[in-house]
């Protein structure tokens, strides 16, 4: 009776890490593939080095402002 135990035991062990190893099998391949279409999909803006330089389109800051940013940026370094 023990062996008869012992071997369903085996048996139940084998199925169950069969099936997680063929689960996450399936996982790596699946994420792999939709990571390959994803990348032929989308398109990355490339940077080019004559693209000209983004323009401020925001008020001037005023002077007493700016006074008081250099300040606080001047007590953070200290």
């Amino acid at each position: 009776m023990e062996s008869t135990l012992i071997a369903q035991g085996l048996d139940l062990m084998l199925y169950g890490m069969g099936t997680v190893f063929t689960f996450l099998t399936l996982l790596v391949g699946i994420t792999t593939l939709m990571s390959m279409i994803v990348n032929k999909l989308v398109v990355e803006a490339e940077v080019t080095a004559d693209a000209p330089a983004p323009v401020s389109t925001g008020a001037p800051v005023e002077p007493r402002i700016a006074k008081v940013i250099q300040a606080a940026i001047d007590q953070h370094r200290k």
